[in-house]
C-alpha cells in the first residue's frame, strides 16, 4: 500500500462506490489531504467534505494536481464527463468503476492509454468486495500495482487476461451479490411458509449465508466437496436438493450468468456507439 499512500487520488464522480474506496484509503493510511472528490451534486459534497477530503464540482480542477484519477460515474453522462478533460492525462493514471466503459471508448475521450478498468461490486461498501481488473500493455506493471493497491483498500482484486472476461467478472461477481439476495429473500419466505417468525427465519438465513461463505472461503475444500459433506444419504438435506435438481436449479444459474455477460456486452457497445 506504501505506493499509493504517496499519490493523489481524484474521483470523478462521489457516489457510493467512490465513499467505499474513499473510506477504504483513509483507513488504510491514506491522508484525506491527497484525496479530491468532485461531484455535481451539493449533498454528496458535503459529506465528503465531513472526511476531511478537498471537494469540487470541477473536474478540471480536480484532476489538475491528481497521480490517480478514478472515474465513477453513470455511463450515460460519460462522453459529456470525458470530453472536457481530453489531453489532460499526462502522468496520470486513470482508472474507470463506469459499467460497459471500454478502454477504446476512454482512450479516445482522454487521448491516453494508461487506463486500467475495473468492475467492482457492492459488498466493497463493507470492505468485502470482489474486484475484477484489465488493462492493456500500455499500463506497466508499476500501475498494475498502484490500481491493485486503491482497490485492495476494499476487497478482493483479481486481474482478468482479456478485456472481453470483464463482462464474465460482471455475470459472476459484478451482477453476483443480487443472485445471493434473492436466494436470501427465497429461503427468507419459505421459512416463513414453514411457520418461523420473519425476524428468526431473516436472521438464522443471514447467518447460515455468512457462515457458509466463511466456510468455503477458509476450507481447503472445493465448495462442491463441502456440500457434499453435508449431504447425508436419503437425510433432509438431500431431499432439498432433490427439489433443486429436478427444477435443474444448477442449468438455471449457468444460463442466468451467461444471460448477464451477454447484456454487459451489448451495453458496452451501446455505450461505445453513443461516445462517438
Amino acid at each position: 500500500m506504501s505506493a499509493a499512500l504517496n499519490c493523489n487520488i481524484s474521483f470523478i464522480g462521489g457516489g457510493n462506490m467512490a465513499q467505499a474506496l474513499i473510506g477504504g484509503l483513509i483507513s488504510r493510511g491514506l491522508p484525506p489531504t491527497r484525496i479530491t472528490v468532485s461531484d455535481p451534486v451539493e449533498k454528496v459534497r458535503l459529506l465528503l467534505a465531513e472526511k476531511d477530503v478537498q471537494v469540487t464540482d470541477d473536474n478540471i480542477a480536480a484532476i489538475r494536481d491528481a497521480d490517480i484519477v478514478l472515474f465513477a460515474v453513470k455511463p450515460q453522462v460519460l462522453a459529456s464527463v470525458l470530453k472536457p478533460l481530453k489531453g489532460l492525462f499526462d502522468g496520470k493514471l486513470v482508472m474507470s468503476i463506469v459499467a460497459g466503459a471500454e478502454i477504446a471508448t476512454i482512450a479516445q475521450l482522454l487521448e491516453t492509454d494508461r487506463i486500467v478498468r475495473v468492475m467492482p461490486n457492492t459488498p466493497a461498501l463493507v470492505q468485502t468486495g470482489a474486484h475484477g481488473l484489465y488493462a492493456t500493455e500500455a499500463v506497466n506493471a508499476q500501475d498494475r500495482e498502484l490500481a491493485s493497491q486503491v482497490l485492495a483498500a476494499t476487497g478482493l482484486t483479481l486481474w482478468v487476461n482479456s478485456e472481453a472476461q470483464i463482462d464474465a467478472v460482471t455475470a459472476v461477481s459484478g451482477s453476483g451479490p443480487a443472485y445471493f439476495f434473492y436466494m436470501m429473500e427465497s429461503m427468507i419466505r419459505a421459512g416463513k411458509n414453514l411457520g418461523l417468525d420473519e425476524k428468526v427465519a431473516t436472521a438464522l438465513t443471514l447467518q447460515t449465508a455468512l457462515g457458509a461463505a466463511q466456510m468455503a472461503i477458509t476450507s481447503s475444500n472445493t465448495p462442491a466437496e463441502l456440500r457434499k459433506n453435508v449431504t447425508s444419504p436419503n437425510g433432509t438435506t438431500q431431499a432439498a436438493l432433490e427439489v433443486f435438481d429436478r427444477a435443474q436449479i444448477s442449468q438455471n444459474i449457468q444460463a442466468a450468468l451467461a444471460a448477464a455477460q451477454k447484456r454487459s456486452q451489448e451495453l458496452a457497445q451501446e455505450l461505445s456507439e453513443s461516445s462517438k
